[in-house]
């Protein structure tokens, strides 16, 4: 999956406050992403992050 920092990605699953887009600040192992929101971060395994993305709308 070809996702890189700065991309905004729409994950199949909302966020406990109710948005679903998410900002990638870092990438890797893991992925860090913080819900656009309520600019909460979040760190998710790399095999779950590319499972759970359902669109990626690049910068």
């Amino acid at each position: 999956m070809d996702v890189s920092v700065g991309d905004k990605v729409k994950m199949k699953k909302p966020h406990p406050c109710g948005g679903s887009v998410f900002s990638v600040l870092r990438v890797g192992m893991d992925f860090k992403l913080k819900c656009l929101t309520c600019g909460h971060e979040v760190m998710l395994p790399r095999r779950k992050a590319e499972k759970g993305i359902n669109k990626i709308i690049t910068e």
